[in-house]
């Protein structure tokens, strides 16, 4: 051993403190690997960013030293990567008579709870056919507030996504728009009726541009990406519930980029935080989650 450390101009005792490095670096990584994996039971494809984030109290308990970069290259060498999926299915039927309503919230950037409720339906395939989930959404902080998984696109079913949201509301006291594309379900007498009575004002996108709608939009991608509602294989009852418990865990334990890392719930209870939007278009604002 010392003519192998003289070869390479290393003293014994040197070599022997790089050795318990390397090996207090395994032990570290084994650490933050572990919580990565149990992080990733419950939100299976939440991206590296809130990892590093959500990570944050293990590493000063620990005293880890793992910045993002750092994180990133960790998981990239164990295979851990998210890969984004892209998929848009076309569950909008705005061909009809009903009355269609004004965008109210055009370059409109919320500045609290329960100032703006964005709705949508996504398509979810399923062994034996296709279901669909209807959800209500607060603009400001990310919060679903209602929601309902159906096999069908009736107005019935996103009426009961409504009602829930209703049931949700702790500022009842405050102004509230609604927005939506001009889907049927969102402009019929049934769902109109309840916004009208309830005194919150009607929405709706102009050209039916995903873009007009894009808190809803990147809602539905966040469940169906990270959450694998894609992957779903049980009936309708076990689905909604694998769709309840992921809700709850969307709600209550993913922080968001745009909320500054508050998960929504704890977003929703406050007003102070600017959410944090970007450009995509001129248009349009693209919101990070």
């Amino acid at each position: 051993m010392s003519e192998f450390c003289k070869l390479f101009g290393y003293t014994r005792q040197a070599y022997h403190q790089q050795l318990r490095r390397l090996a207090s670096k395994r032990v570290e990584e084994r650490v933050l690997l572990d919580q990565v994996l149990l992080i990733r039971r419950e939100m299976p494809m939440i991206g590296t960013r809130k990892l590093h984030y959500l990570l944050e109290p293990l590493r000063e308990i620990e005293s880890i030293k793992c910045g993002r970069d750092k994180l990133f290259s960790l998981l990239r060498h164990e295979g851990l990567l998210i890969k984004k999926r892209r998929k848009y299915t076309v569950t909008t039927n705005s061909k009809h008579w009903l009355r269609k309503y004004p965008n109210l919230i055009k370059d409109v950037t919320p500045e609290r709870p329960e100032q703006i409720w964005v709705s949508d339906i996504t398509y979810v395939p399923v062994p034996r056919g296709h279901q669909y989930l209807h959800l209500i959404t607060d603009a400001y902080s990310k919060q679903i507030m209602g929601y309902e998984l159906s096999d069908n696109l009736e107005a019935e079913s996103t009426t009961r996504a409504l009602k829930m949201a209703r049931k949700k509301r702790i500022y009842p006291h405050l102004p509230l728009v609604h927005h939506s594309d001009r889907g049927l379900q969102y402009c019929s007498k049934l769902y109109t009726d309840i916004l009208i009575q309830d005194h919150i004002q009607i929405s709706m996108t102009e050209n039916g541009d995903p873009y007009e709608n894009p808190v809803a939009e990147r809602v539905n991608g966040i469940l169906k990406s990270e959450f694998y509602l894609e992957e779903m294989q049980g009936n309708l009852n076990e689905n909604r519930r694998t769709v309840a418990l992921n809700i709850a865990i969307y709600n209550r334990k993913r922080p968001h980029l745009s909320c500054s890392m508050l998960t929504p719930v704890q977003m929703h209870q406050q007003n102070q935080i600017i959410v944090k939007t970007w450009r995509e278009k001129a248009s349009s604002n693209r919101v990070v989650t």
